[in-house]
């Protein structure tokens, strides 16, 4: 299932190091859902530092980062501790909600094609609604598209509050 800016975000809930969490329950704040891989690789450590190294300018858009991987609640916790990661990652060990939002499946890696989890980040409106998709991800500079992508609906909703 490949999901598209405009539809409505399937819900979903995990376990994560903030406790359980599900989508339904962050309604009211942009979520910036992304998918990756695996705790503590080269790529990985990289994509979370930068959701870390770039957190105030995240929540000063009201931005909620969530981050999902099949990885265990252990793996997650000492992943967070070991780099001071100020975000929940949740555990999606079946890859349930990955595969349901399309980031997990067939992919090129090394020049060889596996299964597997795909680098995907979903910007979701307060409402629920997908606003933005990027998949696959490069790491480097992703935080600064979700960024832009923040900068850009935070002009258009005060465009809209000042038309009314």
């Amino acid at each position: 299932m490949k999901l598209t800016a405009g539809a409505l975000a399937p819900d979903f809930e995990l376990e994560s190091t903030a406790g359980t969490v599900s989508l339904s329950g962050l309604r009211g704040s942009r979520v910036v859902l992304y998918f990756y891989p695996k705790d503590d690789t080269p790529g990985c450590t990289r994509e979370a530092c930068s959701f870390r190294d770039s957190m105030s300018r995240l929540q000063g858009h009201g931005a909620t980062i969530l981050g999902v991987s099949k990885d265990s609640m252990d793996s997650h916790h000492r992943f967070r501790e070991k780099y001071g990661l100020p975000f929940a990652l949740a555990s999606d060990p079946e890859n349930v909600v990955a595969k349901t939002y399309g980031a997990f499946g067939k992919k090129m890696m090394y020049g060889k094609e596996v299964t597997g989890t795909i680098r995907s980040t979903f910007l979701i409106d307060p409402q629920g609604h997908i606003e933005r998709v990027w998949s696959p991800v490069k790491v480097d500079g992703h935080v600064d598209q979700i960024l832009a992508a923040l900068d850009e609906a935070g002009s258009s909703a005060s465009g809209k509050k000042t038309t009314k």
